[in-house]
């Protein structure tokens, strides 16, 4: 953002401000681009099924063992060994593959 102020100033300020100007904005579009670099390096990435784990899931299919559930907005192959009825609510304890071990809450 700063940077196309800079260049829109140094284009339409009369000339030693447009120049002035144009350092300035330059100068704070560094410091912007700084700051979020170092905002952003420091989080980690959190992507992939192992997210899941410890999210709570609605049990659309009978799990008894297997079975299928539901977890944002997703429908996901679940295994309850202590079984779970449709509609009940499930916490996912694991991921194995594409299956997710669930427990009943």
């Amino acid at each position: 953002m700063f940077l196309i102020l800079a260049f829109v100033l140094l284009i339409f300020l009369p000339s030693p401000w447009g120049l002035v100007a144009f350092t300035i904005c330059l100068v704070l579009f560094l410091g912007e681009l700084l700051f979020w670099n170092r905002t952003m390096r420091g989080r980690r990435k959190v992507v992939g099924a192992q997210t899941l784990v410890g999210q709570q899931a609605e049990v659309l299919a009978p799990c008894r063992p297997t079975g299928q559930v539901r977890i944002g907005g997703e429908i996901w192959e679940a295994r309850c060994d202590d079984g779970a009825d449709t509609r009940d609510t499930v916490r996912v304890v694991e991921v194995r593959g594409l299956t997710l071990v669930v427990e009943r809450v």
